[in-house]
């Protein structure tokens, strides 16, 4: 499971809620789910009731005791109706309550003992009673879009989600990730539409009603919750990895789009298979793109869902492909999470985390240590930045399964992977991977299990390593300072830990007399923490933590000069950003200002794009540093670093740039379409609205939405009003820019103070739709307080439908009110 989770929405809408449930400590034990009966088979039949958004369904089940002799099963069973259960024909007396449905089952069985249960029931996914978490926002597991066919702007689909505990709301079984069975399913649909499932589609069968039935079957063991159904009007595109189906589920529109944004994933199943060791062992794969899905991703068994966010079109695609992290991580599931699953979701970290760094380990295969080290830096800034340090990696206390799904089982849990391998090498590293895939394939697995695997390969004891970073909290926090004894010809360093607890560690040290470091492997614990070096003069740099594998915080007392030096000589890119910030906050210094404007060309897109931002061009001495960014602007090979320098340029509201800034216009990347369109504003308005006007179609305006609409509303372009109002959320929820955040309020004020009620529904829909999302997060308040402010600046400022319009925000707030 991959979440884009919202966390500036989080983080806006009453932060404090964090705080109170991190606070409300869980010191009960949360088990293992104890297996007293083993799933070993599972056959479904299902078919459709839109109208009531619920499933009608019969479903076979195949199951043995997992060691003890039983006469009894409990099965989870959510919501349901059950019309039937019987064995051999015969009916059973069984007991539903509470989502538990308790089989009598009339024979003892024994170990080995197989025995088939039929059950026939309805699936009820809306009455189901269960929250989710901020990685998968909705926990009722069958979802209906549109079933009534009502909305001209969405299709009709049927998706499911099955983590954590949800496939149990759409089939009766044993939800519990240290279950595996395999699985049939029959899925009857309209035969307009297209299905999609685990394993391998065997026939098709019109039915006289005009309906179909599709027949999938997967012969292979997974989990429950990795259970899926897809069902849609998609266009299939095909493509392959070796002799295996590789398809890619779309809606029409996107077809022509479907290679860009997912045609790497047979070079990533090779990667992966050679990485791990063990070839990818499913029979298929297929990517699906859902609408209005509770998510980022899912890595349903050989039919991975995506949400929304995952359609691009070439005019993004040029600039990056956003979702090719996601893209990655959901595939390497495949191994880690899929073939060997967690055992209990207080060990989510043998998926999660691997998860998180595939994304990581494909970033450095496909692009280099640059980009995936600057991947790495938004992830553990994501795990530093939250609330993070008082929870263990593998945690067995805690309210909720769901919380489990945070920074620290993704973000921190990818970033301890590194340093682990980082730790044994490589090498180790891959061959640890494989013992363990190899010896748990088809079965769950905890930490422990990935431990012995790869003290089995190295023939280490890596207890300490897994005691401190997998069952403790916390991160070093390092406070580093330096003495140079000019006599004594020594370079004396201290590393002092301030954090409550003691990590141990190896530490890389490089010092540098000149551009060439000499390295220096330390170990750091209780005991030892100053450290003494040769050095026959002044280092111009002591680089700490030189390999940049640590999880911590770094306190270090370096010099402007230092970081001029880190800059030109340091190779990692952690050691040129951190420069680049640090050069950026002393551009009085011309040396600085010099070593900023030489990262201009740095050889990583993304540190051009930081020192781009940084530069002061109103600097006296920025003119070549200008000509340089008029050069970036032009001819640089990454369209994202050629929209940065024009945002830059446009800072100047030179009108000399008008010619750069219209060619600019014609390019085929949306980043640096944009970028000339808000220049070009700057100096000829005019000239700048023929071009808005000029962009008619509804999907380059969609993607590029973000360029336009702050046009829009400087404009107050009336013809845009309702495109404005259906983005608002976006601009005022979801952006940690603040122009950008105080243009889109003054949309909001626009939108509000109209009189055109698509626009005022829209605005009230969107809001009440998010404040229902992420409830749990207090972003019902947040969206009852903007809608309130909505309601008074409409009193303040009435229009002739005053009332009307009123009464459409009120009843926002009603349904607010009932969550």
């Amino acid at each position: 499971m991959k979440s884009k989770i919202l966390f500036l929405l989080i983080t806006f809408t009453l932060s404090f809620v964090n705080a109170q449930e991190d606070s409300k400590i869980n010191t009960s034990y949360q088990s293992t789910s104890e297996m007293v009966n083993d799933l070993v088979h599972t056959k479904l039949k299902v078919n459709f009731d839109f109208a009531k958004r619920q499933l009608n369904g019969e479903a076979w089940l195949t199951l043995e005791p997992h060691f003890y002799k039983v006469q009894e099963l409990t099965l989870d069973a959510k919501a349901m109706l059950i019309h039937k259960v019987s064995r051999g024909g015969k009916d059973l007396k069984y007991e539903y309550k509470d989502n538990k449905l308790t089989i009598k089952l009339a024979n003892l069985y024994t170990k080995g003992d197989k025995y088939t249960i039929y059950i026939k029931y309805t699936a009820r996914p809306e009455e189901v009673k269960q929250e989710g978490s901020a990685a998968i926002t909705d926990a009722k597991g069958l979802y209906f879009i549109d079933p009534d066919e009502t909305d001209p702007e969405k299709p009709t689909q049927i998706w499911t989600q099955g983590e954590t505990e949800s496939s149990s709301c759409w089939f009766p079984t044993i939800d519990s990730p240290n279950q595996k069975s395999t699985q049939e399913i029959f899925i009857t649909v309209p035969d307009k539409f297209v299905t999609l499932s685990n394993g391998i589609l065997k026939n098709k069968t019109n039915n006289n009603d005009g309906s179909r039935t599709d027949y999938w079957k997967m012969d292979q063991k997974h989990a429950p919750y990795l259970f899926f159904m897809g069902i849609g009007e998609f266009s299939i595109v095909k493509d392959k990895w070796k002799d295996i189906d590789v398809d890619y589920y779309v809606e029409k529109e996107y077809e022509p789009y479907a290679k860009e944004i997912f045609g790497l994933t047979p070079e990533m199943i090779s990667f992966f298979s050679d990485y791990t060791g063990v070839s990818y062992v499913w029979d298929k794969y297929a990517q699906m793109i859902g609408r209005d899905y509770v998510s980022g991703a899912m890595e349903n068994t050989t039919s991975v869902l995506h949400g929304e966010m995952a359609y691009q079109v070439s005019g993004q695609l040029i600039d990056e492909n956003t979702w090719e992290s996601v893209i990655a991580h959901e595939l390497f599931h495949h191994w880690f999470g899929d073939l060997v699953t967690t055992e209990s979701w207080s060990n989510l970290t043998v998926n999660e985390s691997f998860a998180n760094y595939s994304e990581y380990l494909w970033f450095e295969n496909k692009y280099g240590s640059d980009r995936a080290d600057a991947h790495r830096h938004t992830e553990v800034q994501g795990y530093l930045t939250g609330e993070n340090e008082l929870k263990d990696l593998v945690r067995f206390h805690y309210n909720s399964r769901e919380d489990m799904f945070d920074a620290v089982s993704y973000n921190k849990g990818g970033a301890i992977l590194h340093m682990l391998r980082a730790y044994v090498g490589d090498d180790a590293f891959r061959k640890g991977l494989e013992l363990y895939l190899k010896d748990n394939e088809y079965g769950a697995a905890e930490a422990h299990h990935l431990r012995l695997a790869l003290e089995e390969v190295t023939g280490k004891d890596l207890n300490w390593f897994f005691n401190q970073w997998y069952f403790g909290s916390g991160h070093p926090k390092l406070d580093i300072t330096y003495d140079y004894s000019e006599n004594a010809k020594i370079v004396a360093i201290n590393i002092k830990q301030t954090q409550n607890k003691v990590f141990e560690f190896p530490l890389a040290i490089d010092v540098y007399e000149g551009a060439k470091a000499k390295r220096y492997d330390v170990w750091i614990d209780e005991k030892n923490k100053s450290f003494s070096f040769k050095a026959n003069s002044k280092p111009k740099l002591v680089n700490v933590g030189a390999n940049r594998t640590l999880l911590a915080d770094f306190k270090d007392n370096k010099t402007l000069e230092n970081y001029i030096h880190q800059y030109n000589y340091a190779p990692k890119y952690e050691d040129r950003r951190e420069s680049i910030v640090k050069l950026a906050e002393n551009q009085s210094n011309d040396e600085a200002f010099n070593t900023l404007s030489k990262a201009l060309n740095d050889k990583y897109y993304g540190l051009r794009i930081l020192a781009i931002q940084k530069i002061d061009i109103s600097k006296s001495n920025a003119k070549e540093s200008i000509k340089t960014i008029e050069t970036l602007a032009r001819n640089d090979s990454k369209t994202l670093v050629q929209a940065a320098a024009i945002e830059k340029l446009n800072i100047m509201e030179n009108p000399g740039y008008a010619t750069l800034y219209k060619n600019a216009f014609q390019s085929k990347s949306f980043a640096v379409k944009g970028s000339a369109l808000n220049a070009i504003y700057s100096i000829d308005k005019n000239a700048a609205l023929t071009m808005v006007n000029s962009i008619t179609d509804e999907a380059t305006k969609e993607h590029m939405k973000s360029a336009l609409i702050p046009i829009y509303i400087r404009n107050k372009s009336k013809d845009q009003l309702v495109f404005v109002s259906d983005n608002l959320v976006d601009g005022m929820f979801l952006s940690d820019d603040d122009n950008t955040r105080n243009t889109y309020n003054e949309g909001f004020k626009w939108v509000v103070e109209s009189d055109n009620e698509e626009a005022i529904r829209k605005m009230t829909d969107n809001f009440v739709s998010i404040g229902k999302r992420y409830k749990k997060y207090g972003a019902d308040q947040a969206a009852k307080n903007v809608l309130q402010t909505a309601i008074m600046l409409k009193q303040n400022n009435p229009s002739a439908n005053n009332e009307e319009l009123i009464q459409i925000i009120k009843d926002g707030l009603t349904e607010l009110d009932k969550l």
